[in-house]
Formats: structure tokens, C-alpha cells, sequence
């Protein structure tokens, strides 16, 4: 690869960085450090075909590799080791707003959910994603992500009717 390739990789992941790790944190159920595993992995599979994907569409590609690759390591029964979630001499503190309690919430719920299900909800209302969109990132046809979708908003009514009232979720279309 030759150094104007390497400067369109490096451009491309200084500019979409924090959506990439934000998409990937949605996707590993808020768990900081596999997120930025899951997406250090996408982007060394994008590093290597980039030749090939930097003129078309690099993004969409990253974002097919990150939800293939949470689903699959979902599936795994053994991490390694395990960052805990709380640290036990951290007090909370009463600075906490309704937003940054509302967005812990609906990671929380967002976990909860199986990880297709997850990744579809995560591609269709987070990254703004058509139905055929999502079905291309998941690799499955139009009608099984939009059935992903509606279960897994269905499963996030519930679980967040659960913490507080009832939650409406709207769907955009």
C-alpha cells in the first residue's frame, strides 16, 4: 500500500472514529473495552482490503464486519478475562443528569437483547440505517431484519416498561 492509501485509511478512521466506537459500544451491550476490541478487529480487516473499499463505501463495510463479528463473539462461552462493570470504591455521585441515566438505561436494555437482534436495532435506529441497509450489514434478507428489528424493540418496550412506567419507542420509517 502506498502512502496516499495510508493517508485515506488514517483520514477515514480519524473522522469516523468515535461514531465507529460508539456504533461498537451499542453493539457489545456498553462494555467499553470490547468495544474498542471489536472495533480495533474491524478495522484491521478494513486496513487490509482497503484498496478495495476505499473508493466505494468503507463505512458500511466496517459496520457489516463489527455486527457479524459482536454476534459471533457472543456466541463465545469464555472471554478471557473480564474488566468488572463497577468499580466497588467508586461513589456515585449526585452530578448524574437524566440524559446519562436515560442513555445507561437503554444500554442496560440494549443488552439484554440477543446479539442480531441487537445489532439490527443498533444499524436501524442508532446509525439511521434503511431496512435494506441493515439487512445488507446482517446478511440476511430485507423481511428477516425488519422481524429482527420489531422483536428487538418489542423486547426493549418491556424491558424498559419494566424500570420505569410504560417507554415509547417511536419508529421512524
Amino acid at each position: 500500500m502506498n502512502r496516499g492509501q495510508d493517508l485515506g485509511f488514517e483520514e477515514f478512521v480519524a473522522a469516523r472514529w468515535s461514531v465507529l466506537l460508539h456504533f461498537s459500544r451499542l453493539l457489545t451491550g456498553g462494555n467499553q473495552h470490547r468495544a474498542e476490541e471489536l472495533l480495533q478487529e474491524a478495522l484491521l480487516k478494513l486496513w487490509s482490503v482497503w484498496h478495495k473499499v476505499a473508493e466505494q463505501a468503507p463505512e458500511p463495510y466496517v459496520r457489516r464486519v463489527m455486527s457479524r463479528a459482536a454476534a459471533r463473539s457472543a456466541r463465545r462461552r469464555w472471554w478471557g478475562e473480564r474488566p468488572t462493570e463497577r468499580l466497588p470504591d467508586i461513589a456515585s455521585g449526585a452530578d448524574d443528569t437524566a440524559a446519562v441515566d436515560e442513555r445507561t438505561r437503554l444500554e442496560s436494555a440494549l443488552a439484554l437483547l440477543p446479539p442480531r437482534q441487537r445489532a439490527a436495532v443498533v444499524l436501524r435506529y442508532f446509525q439511521d440505517l434503511p431496512e435494506r441497509q441493515v439487512a445488507e450489514a446482517l446478511g440476511c434478507p430485507v423481511g428477516t431484519a425488519r422481524s429482527l428489528v420489531s422483536r428487538g424493540v418489542a423486547q426493549l418496550r418491556i424491558a424498559l416498561a419494566d424500570t420505569v412506567g410504560t417507554v415509547e419507542l417511536e419508529e421512524t420509517r
